[in-house]
């Protein structure tokens, strides 16, 4: 086998370890995403009680 066989059959576990590769970056990406997304909720929140402290000061 060549040095890139080997290093991607891992003696025998290379499935076992790249599976919990994928599973930890997949993890990882998702966490990004709920990041982001509950990011905009606050921005889209702050916004909202801006405007309403904004309407509240004018009345």
């Amino acid at each position: 086998m060549s040095a890139i066989s080997d290093f991607f059959h891992a003696g025998g576990y290379g499935f076992y370890i790249w599976a919990s590769y994928g599973a930890a970056i997949l993890l990882m990406a998702g966490e990004i995403a709920i990041i982001k997304q509950q990011y905009r909720t606050i921005l889209k929140r702050l916004s909202r009680m801006a405007r309403m402290n904004a309407s509240e000061e004018d009345e």
